[in-house]
């Protein structure tokens, strides 16, 4: 069985490769694990490999905060060293330090 190791961990910010907006990683799954209309919706030249790392993001743009789910082949780290704003992120996550944010919750 092959393993794959997310490039990208909890509480970590980052940012999408094509559009506008960065988030806060709260959740990974190994490979996508979404619906089928959801993957379907995506442009046929733009979909993903579903044999890949997808995060659940707490993310943000100019005009709204949202939850995205994205493959790590459309993320990259975001250095700017700024915070991200989204409301929820005092439920899940403690401090901001070093462009990351500290776990409020206990892993399993």
């Amino acid at each position: 069985m092959q393993s794959k190791r997310a490039k990208y961990h909890l509480g970590q910010v980052v940012r999408h490769r094509k559009h506008p907006f960065r988030g806060v990683v709260f959740d990974v799954d190994p490979e996508f694990n979404n619906t089928e209309e959801w993957y379907e919706a995506i442009p046929e030249d733009s979909r993903p490999a579903k044999k890949q790392p997808f995060y659940h993001l707490l993310a943000e743009n100019d005009q709204s905060f949202y939850v995205a789910y994205v493959s790590e082949q459309n993320l990259v780290a975001d250095y700017s060293g700024e915070p991200v704003d989204h409301p929820d992120i005092p439920d899940l996550f403690g401090a901001f330090t070093d462009g990351s944010y500290e776990l409020h919750f206990q892993l399993n």
